[in-house]
């Protein structure tokens, strides 16, 4: 497999999230070349954000009817997104290009070169005899995005696989992520009485000033010693200079990696009143992914692949980061997991990302390994 030839098809096929054809063109590449491979490929129908890829492959000397029935035989669930940040057009201003040992374009890194690295290394394995545990490939459509349509999905085929493997971004030296935070947001409108703020000033009640009371009490919930941030990102409100606001409304990040932490925010929360009189607040939020955290099952499973990677010559670090991804959902099922697998890179979700080239024969390399060995 030229995997370059590949990845240049598939960088070229832009896939924004929210465009439900475009994704679904991302999604019938992926699933040819799975076909290719001899997959039983299956197409999840979604009118959301696009369709959803399915692709199992048999144990060597399986037929196709009898790949579903092979999962209970250790399989191995491969965790890819086809959906990236980047609008229709994006191409003409940032092409697919290669230039002192980085590719570029978007989605290159997050994460179409994962979806390359899991097809390269599942042909070079039956090239050399044939997978010796069935491998399923799910490729979704909406991760960036929050992941609502495919979680049940995630999380079913999940339990029925023997270890996960996540083929988002490595981290920018090569480490795997070990851990990750889990993450939730709200939304908080404050509603006050516009009025003329020459003539009725007095008769007015401001939005925003409420607003501004509630952004400090919120900011102060972060606590750096668990772990736990909040960050009220985006504040709108008002419509002219000359009119007391009527109406705020803050949307607030929240990341947390300990127990009980999403509840303790949540309490805290749902405890915030208005400062001003003639105010009122309306508070809504979830929590959307639980962390990933560096667990005792985290670390078996990555002195595991280290172990494994160690007889090609390649040494495996570990990380993490307060970035969420599909992983967070497997985490808590307590499964083998490994995030980071993907290509590695800099720049991802901006007009600078690119992967380093030759991380994709390394990652192929090792996920080759990881299979051949589990």
């Amino acid at each position: 497999m030229d995997m370059k030839s590949l990845l240049k098809k598939f960088v070229e096929t832009e896939s924004p999230s929210h465009d439900q054809e475009a994704v679904s063109r991302m999604g019938v590449l992926v699933a040819e070349e799975a076909r290719r491979l001899g997959a039983q490929v299956e197409i999840i129908p979604n009118q959301e954000t696009g369709d959803h890829v399915i692709a199992r492959f048999a144990l060597s000397g399986e037929s196709k009817a009898n790949v579903v029935e092979a999962q209970d035989k250790g399989n191995i669930l491969l965790l890819c997104h086809m959906d990236t940040v980047f609008p229709l057009g994006t191409l003409a201003k940032m092409p697919f290009r290669e230039a002192d040992g980085k590719i570029f374009g978007p989605g290159a890194l997050d994460m179409k070169a994962g979806i390359v690295i899991c097809l390269a290394a599942i042909e070079e394995l039956q090239n050399a005899g044939g997978l010796k545990q069935p491998v399923t490939l799910l490729c979704t459509s909406d991760e960036e995005i929050g992941s609502h349509t495919s979680r049940a999905l995630i999380e079913k085929l999940a339990q029925e696989s023997a270890a996960v493997f996540v083929f988002e971004p490595a981290l920018v030296d090569g480490s795997l992520k070990t851990w990750r935070k889990g993450g939730g947001g709200y939304r908080i409108t404050a509603k006050g009485r516009a009025a003329h703020a020459g003539g009725d000033h007095e008769k007015g009640r401001n939005a925003i000033e409420e607003m501004a009371h509630q952004i400090l009490a919120i900011q102060k919930l972060t606590d750096y010693s668990r772990q736990t941030t909040l960050n009220v990102g985006v504040i709108t409100g008002g419509t002219v200079s000359n009119v007391v606001p009527e109406e705020s409304f803050i949307e607030v990040d929240v990341r947390v990696m300990q127990p009980g932490e999403w509840e303790r925010i949540e309490a805290e929360m749902n405890k915030l009143k208005p400062v001003l009189d003639g105010t009122s607040l309306h508070i809504s939020g979830h929590f959307n992914r639980p962390p990933m955290p560096f667990d005792d099952m985290m670390s078996a499973t990555f002195e595991k692949a280290k172990s494994i990677a160690a007889g090609i010559g390649m040494e495996l670090k570990a990380g993490g980061t307060g970035g969420a991804s599909d992983g967070n959902f497997v985490a808590p099922f307590h499964i083998p997991l490994l995030d980071g697998m993907g290509a590695i890179g800099e720049g991802y979700h901006s007009d600078r990302e690119f992967i380093f080239a030759d991380s994709l024969e390394q990652k192929k390399n090792l996920l080759a390994a990881l299979l051949k060995n589990w």
